[in-house]
């Protein structure tokens, strides 16, 4: 077994690289970019060594630099976790001569898989299942655009050389196909360096069901049974679960010795996943694409089957055969995997960067785990994936595993930017999701239910609001008073006293768009908090961040965090913000609005399709946005005539700033 190992990754993958890595007594090498000096994977690691400046490109990519560092630590291998260069056969081979292990397949198997066209004519050869499309190397658009006719619409364009969801759009008509296509390639340009594309057949209800397999240098692979992924936004998984609900044993087997055909073809060592797409109306199963290294959701192959997948990848890097034999191999339970993601769902999963101003994970035992690379504090930057933690959750059978992620994420508190836990939450409780009607569609089908408008604040909420706001003023006061040299003057009371009226103090607070008053009236043993036409009678303490409130004779809880000028109250993992202002101050710094469209976040501008004095109409393609390798359109909100156009193609652009401006047509 090694002794070092370099691991050539971030966030949540290095940190759990190295906790299977200490437990057996091996050190480790963390390496980190400029934005990742003090991130969470560089102090958990024995040593660390600096890459370069954030982007991707200057850090986590440079092959050479990283390769460098394992030979001056004396790692004996690097292991490459996901994303970044954990398919890249230039690495592979480039560790290879350089006589470090790769903990991972060996490049020829990277290669072969790399290209999803070349893979799909290899599997047809080995017997694995395909679905109908064109896999090919001619790339001119009219061909392409035949191609998809033939094929017969949806189709789905997809990146050649990438995954993800990244370079992939779905074509409803031959219509539009050409812009669709042009901007699958655009993306996968700028994700993978390569903008080649293949066009497949659109399942209109499938299921993603995927194989996690396992092969050893000794020339035996075997498949670690079966992960379902069909949740997903963006093409992007979001919830996935193991085993896969509704599969018989003799399809599981089936299936799975398909997988395995498939990594024996390539010569496969290491960790891979065989992704399928499972047709849910007649059962059958086509190869999709295979991954060649340790997937995002391999906690919940973990969870069922009780295996360490990073020791077997160790193991069998070593030169160690496969621990077990397929017949060894059991599942025992099921399992869940959420992501919790800095995003924010109604404006279709954006993602959203900043600081964590408070972060509570919930407890972990044998039913609950946290897998993460981040801790209270820590930025959400805008070079990576804002993927916060993976929850993973096990028990005896689907329904009750269910129930402990619902345990799981009411326990979860995030504050400082938007997230996907008020989602996860109502994804997890959905009647459909719990009587396993699943498919790919699934989000888009019940997002009225998953993403509901958010609801006015009530007044329970805003007289939590209030006893946390008197909490710290008479803190403030108390802290004043002992400041003072006249600690007994009167002036330090901070029980709103008046003359001639009762004591009282009025209270303001912003939620979005609405203002909200709250007046609280002192009592011997509280306060009675006018809010509209409700009188409640409500007291409460404030310590460590936790509010203990009574209301009306109903005990509750609430976590308080505050940031900036900004109260979040955290109850059952949902947040509310609020904004205590001033009514006196509030117009003194209001800010011209301009009328224009402004960027929803950073980004590069990467096309634009409109000029001065163009009429458009409501809905139209604007501007394009390229962020975190992502296409984001930018929409016109009404019809009318641009006046002017901020930026060019190409250009960077900050969140909020004008992107153009458009006078409403009359």
């Amino acid at each position: 077994m090694f002794k070092k190992i370099l691991i050539a990754n971030r966030g949540e993958i290095a940190c759990r690289v190295i906790k299977t890595a200490r437990q057996l007594g091996i050190k480790t090498v963390a390496v980190y970019s400029d934005a990742d000096a003090d991130a969470r994977h560089v102090k958990l690691a024995d040593e660390a060594f600096r890459l370069g400046p954030a982007a991707p490109r200057e850090s986590y990519l440079k092959a050479e630099l990283i390769l460098e560092l394992a030979r001056r630590s004396g790692a004996e291998a690097v292991h490459p976790g996901y994303g970044f260069l954990s398919e890249n056969e230039a690495f592979a081979e480039a560790c290879a001569a350089a006589g470090v292990a790769f903990i991972g397949p060996p490049a020829s198997a990277i290669a072969a898989m790399g290209s999803k066209s070349a893979a799909k004519t290899l599997m047809e050869g080995a017997g694995v299942p395909l679905v109908p499309g064109y896999h090919g190397d001619e790339q001119d658009t009219a061909f392409l655009q035949q191609q998809a006719d033939r094929i017969g619409y949806p189709v789905l364009i997809k990146a050649s050389a990438g995954g993800g969801g990244k370079g992939m759009k779905i074509v409803e008509t031959a219509a539009d196909f050409a812009g669709q296509l042009a901007s699958a390639k655009r993306e996968a340009a700028a994700s993978f360096g390569d903008d080649k594309v293949l066009i497949e057949k659109y399942l209109t209800r499938p299921r993603h069901v995927e194989i996690q397999v396992f092969g050893d240098s000794h020339g035996d692979a075997v498949y670690l049974f079966e992960r379902d992924c069909s949740v997903q936004r963006r093409h992007q998984k979001v919830l996935e679960e193991a085993p896969a609900p509704g599969l018989s044993a003799e399809l599981r087997r089936e299936i799975g010795e398909a997988a395995v055909r498939a990594a024996r073809a390539v010569g496969y060592v290491g960790a891979g996943t065989v992704e399928f797409i499972f047709d849910t109306l007649t059962d059958a199963f086509y190869f999709m694409e295979m991954n060649t290294r340790l997937q995002v959701e391999h906690p919940v192959t973990e969870m069922v089957t009780g295996l360490d997948l990073v020791e077997w990848q160790l193991r069998v890097a070593a030169g160690e055969p496969l621990p077990l034999a397929q017949d060894a191999l059991r599942i025992r339970g099921h399992a869940f995997e959420a992501r919790v993601y800095a995003e924010d769902p109604a404006r279709d999963f954006l993602p959203q960067i900043g600081r964590l101003a408070h972060l509570r994970q919930p407890a972990e035992s044998a039913h609950v785990r946290v897998d993460t690379g981040v801790e209270s504090g820590d930025e959400i930057s805008p070079f990576y994936d804002p993927m916060i933690a993976k929850l993973i959750v096990w028990d005896e059978n689907r329904d009750r595993a269910l129930d402990r992620l619902a345990s799981a994420l009411a326990e979860y508190e995030v504050v400082g930017l938007d997230t996907n836990l008020d989602f996860l939450r109502r994804l997890a409780g959905h009647p459909a999701f719990r009587a396993q009607e699943l498919d790919t569609g699934f989000i888009a089908r019940h997002r009225d239910a998953l993403i509901p408008p958010p609801a006015p604040v009530d007044a329970e909420t805003l007289a939590l609001a209030a006893l946390a706001e008197l909490a710290l003023l008479e803190a403030r006061g108390e802290a004043a008073r002992l400041r003072s040299a006249d600690a007994a003057s009167p002036w330090w009371q901070t029980d709103g006293w008046r003359l001639n009226q009762d004591n009282r103090h009025a209270l303001h607070f912003r939620v979005g768009e609405a203002e909200h008053a709250v007046v609280a009236h002192y009592r011997d043993d509280g306060y009675l908090l006018e809010i509209g036409e409700a009188r409640i009678e409500a007291r409460g303490s404030l310590r460590d961040g936790r509010l203990s409130a009574t209301l009306d004779g109903y005990r509750l809880a609430a976590g308080v965090v505050r940031d900036g000028g900004t109260l979040t109250l955290v109850r059952d993992g949902g947040n509310v913000a609020l904004e205590p202002f001033n009514p006196l101050l509030a117009g003194l710094a209001a800010a011209e609005s301009g009328g224009g469209l402004t960027a929803p976040m950073p980004g590069t501008v990467v096309a634009v399709h409109v000029a001065p004095g163009d009429t458009v109409e409501k809905g139209a393609p604007l501007v394009i946005l390229e962020a975190m390798k992502m296409e984001h359109t930018i929409l016109a909100p009404h019809a009318g005539t641009v006046r002017e156009v901020f930026f060019q193609k190409g250009e960077q652009v900050k969140e909020g700033l004008p992107l153009l401006e458009i006078e409403a047509a009359a």
